[in-house]
């Protein structure tokens, strides 16, 4: 999986955290944490909808998979 995916959000966020200044490597780890926990989060969504019968992930599947 191509790992395109905005930095300045990321670094927005951290900066919103209370980080007064965010190197380049802390936002491309950032950006490498937050895909990965998406892509957990994914699946458990797609097994939980799965697991419901549907083939169309909705939000409460995400919600599911979250906890």
């Amino acid at each position: 999986m191509s790992r395109v995916f905005p930095l300045a959000p990321l670094e927005r966020i951290a900066k919103k955290a209370g980080a007064q200044r965010v190197s380049a490597n802390a936002v491309k780890a950032m950006r490498e944490a937050v895909l990965d926990a998406a892509e957990t989060i994914a699946a458990d969504a797609v097994a939980a909808s799965h697991h419901a019968g549907r083939v169309t992930v909705k939000a409460k599947d995400i919600k599911i998979a979250c906890r």
